[in-house]
């Protein structure tokens, strides 16, 4: 068998002959040039016979290499670097598709859109790995370019490192000091590391409130009408207490009223509501009501000591007593209408004639402004304050020692004297329901102010009283200032009585107590016949410090609760429900980045292309090992480095400097009579398969 190795520029000429053996021939022809330059690949083979064989037998990707090649091989510098171009034509189109998908899902729903944020992440990874092979087959070119100059030997390390990683990259930034092409390309292999973070900065997903379909509804009264069952004894019909709201009353009488129960993070609403999503919001409506208000009394008071009939002590042992009946003894304090011939002790204490001693003192008492029984109205029509306000459901005036001690009464201070109302109203109200919480906010309030005689009758018999409500009571005010019709609300004068009744447990009533040291005590029920009731409270709301302002208040909250939440005339009232969605927001600002590094590495390979255009200078290898397996270190130079002491001395290996020359292949520093480092020969025969 005959092997020849042509004089081409780069080698030698030899000629061998060895016996023929029997093994099957195989000629290689390349091109006149194909050895001459650094890079310059074979051109297409002559086969014989069996080349389409042998053809076959490559696998996949070993054809793949070989197109590869053909491409980098090329005369034409675009089509050297035609994958290059278009792994940046990929990574541009993914990053303007994200673009467009952001501009489409923005300010938009996530259940909507989620799956394009699937295919956010998918394009991001693609066009960031798209963006690191230019970058890097790019900096690989450099570095045969770098080497064609004579550099020091531990630079080839350092610059395969970089175009595989950022360790080595800033090992090159480092190296070159910024002042190479290739520190751009270092800089953008570092960079490139953080892209994928700024394409998950994009895109926040804050939750929005959003309509619901399903309504938020509460209930609002235009006529109230509760079913009240009267009873009869002896075939004389009684008035029997509304139950519904007398609940009401009475934990308002005799204590802090009704109390929030908890719900959740808040309390429970005390009307029925439907609220789907735990966020609602109600217009503005109008509900039937009843309202309170409050007034200061105490101008009324006048301070005196005098003999009078007594009303008040618990040494009284007949209910219901005719005034004539009551005993007389000398008292101190704050009387009502003190200089008429009737005059009411409101707030003091007996005092013996004879020694002056001071007894049972009159801490606090409830004067209805209404006769009991009977009805009969003092002040003309039972109010001082409120005379314009029609329809009340109790009036009354209550005064209370300054401080809710006998020491203060024993002290003549000034007792706290209120006259308070309850009466119908129509409220308009924004109500709002939030995680449990739910909160009116009462925008206006409208009175019946039409003047007309007071409305309650009684006819006195021999066995009792027959007291009668006279008329029903209607609120028609019209068109209100904001526009809207108040007319129609009210109820019927069969409800009244059943409410009202349910007061004179209260009013009047006395909170008494023998001396300083004396747990007070309330005295009420005075309407009974027999001895009244005495009760210590565990919280007297009509003896201060207590508020009885806002304590009122709270009282025609509660009863307007009940107005709405039993029987009557009225509707449900549909409000918005709101429901928490999460919804895409675009910053657009960190995309800056990733578009950024498309640019800077669009211009770092246009750079390299254009420093590399001559392909006849240096070859274009980009960063293929196939250079470092053909032009290997000369023999001679390579066994400097066999034995491990010298390749690890730093002092040895640093001064090492090569140079990769097109004609004579690798040349090492300070070794210019070695022989060449061997070269890429022109082979006549085709060697087996699996050789070179």
């Amino acid at each position: 068998m005959a092997i020849f190795y042509r004089n081409s520029g780069l080698g030698r000429s030899v000629t061998r002959t060895k016996p023929r053996s029997k093994r099957p021939q195989y000629a290689i022809h390349a091109s006149a040039d194909s050895t001459q330059r650094l890079g310059r690949a074979t051109s297409p083979l002559s086969v014989n016979s069996n080349d389409e064989k042998e053809k076959n037998s490559l696998d996949f990707t070993q054809r793949i290499e070989k197109k590869l090649t053909e491409y980098n091989t090329s005369d034409n510098v675009f089509k050297r670097w035609l994958f290059e171009l278009v792994s940046l034509f990929v990574s541009a189109a993914c990053m303007i598709t994200i673009i467009w998908i952001y501009i489409r899902i923005k300010d938009q729903p996530l259940s909507q859109y989620n799956p394009f944020l699937t295919w956010i992440n998918v394009l991001g990874k693609v066009s960031s790995a798209a963006l690191i092979v230019p970058t890097s087959e790019a900096l690989g070119q450099l570095k045969w370019n770098w080497f064609h100059n004579s550099r020091a030997m531990w630079d080839f390390e350092i610059f395969d490192k970089a175009s595989r990683g950022p360790l080595g990259a800033l090992m090159l930034l480092y190296r070159t000091k910024g002042r190479s092409l290739a520190a751009l390309g270092a800089v953008l292999i570092v960079l490139m590391l953080a892209i994928d973070t700024f394409f998950q900065q994009v895109v926040d997903l804050p939750g929005r409130w959003t309509l619901n379909d399903s309504p938020g509804l509460l209930p609002r009264t235009i006529r109230y009408e509760p079913t009240i069952v009267n009873s009869t004894v002896g075939g004389v019909l009684f008035v029997a207490d509304d139950k519904d709201m007398f609940l009401v009353v009475s934990k308002f009488q005799y204590g802090n009223g009704t109390q929030p129960v908890p719900f959740g993070n808040a309390s429970r609403p005390d009307i029925p509501i439907t609220c789907p999503t735990s966020n609602c919001t109600w217009p503005v409506y109008d509900t039937l009501a009843v309202c309170s208000k409050c007034q200061d009394f105490s101008e009324y008071l006048e301070f005196a000591c005098m003999t009078q009939r007594v009303d008040w002590t618990s040494s009284l042992n007949g209910g219901f007593m005719v005034e004539d009946d009551y005993p007389n003894a000398t008292m101190c304090g704050y009387f009502l209408n003190a200089t008429s011939e009737n005059p009411v002790l409101m707030s003091g204490y007996i005092v013996d004639p004879a020694t002056s001693a001071r007894g049972e003192a009159l801490l606090m008492r409830n004067f209805p402004l209404s006769r009991l029984w009977t009805y009969d109205p003092f002040f003309g029509n039972g109010s001082v304050y409120f005379k314009e306000l029609r329809n009340t459901l109790l009036d009354a005036v209550t005064v209370s020692a300054a401080d809710g001690t006998a020491a203060s009464v024993y002290r003549n201070e000034t007792p706290i004297a209120l006259e308070c109302v309850l009466t119908w109203c129509v409220k308009s109200i924004k109500s709002s329901y939030n995680s449990g919480e739910y909160e009116e906010e009462v925008l206006e309030t409208f009175f019946n102010t039409t003047a007309g005689p007071f409305p309650y009758e009684s006819v006195i018999f021999s066995d009792g009283t027959d007291v009668t409500y006279g008329e029903d009571i209607n609120i028609d005010i019209g068109l209100s200032l904001s526009g809207r019709n108040i007319s129609g609300y009210g109820t019927s004068n069969e409800s009244i009585l059943p409410i009202s009744a349910g007061f004179t447990d209260m009013f009047p009533s006395f909170t008494l107590a023998m001396n300083e040291s004396d747990i007070p005590k309330l005295r009420y029920f005075t309407w009974e016949l027999g001895p009244a009731r005495n009760q210590i409270l565990g919280f007297n709301p009509w003896l201060a410090p207590n508020n009885v302002t806002r304590h009122m208040e709270r009282f025609a909250t509660a009863m307007t609760n009940v107005v709405r939440s039993v029987g009557g005339k009225g509707e449900m009232v549909a409000g918005d429900a709101w429901k928490m969605e999460t919804f895409v927001s675009v910053q657009w600002a960190w995309l800056t980045f990733p578009l950024l590094l498309l640019i800077l590495s669009f211009v770092f390979l246009i750079l390299t292309m254009m420093k590399t255009s001559d392909k006849g200078s240096i070859g274009v290898w980009k960063t293929s090992a196939m250079p470092t397996l053909i032009y290997s270190l000369p023999k001679e130079t390579q066994g400097q480095f066999t034995k491990s002491s010298t390749f690890n001395s730093t002092k040895a290996t640093k001064k090492v400097r090569i140079k990769l020359s097109p004609n004579l292949g690798w040349r090492v520093s300070g070794a210019s009579h070695l022989s060449t480092s061997p070269q890429l020969p022109r082979p006549v025969v085709q060697a087996p398969r699996g050789w070179i």
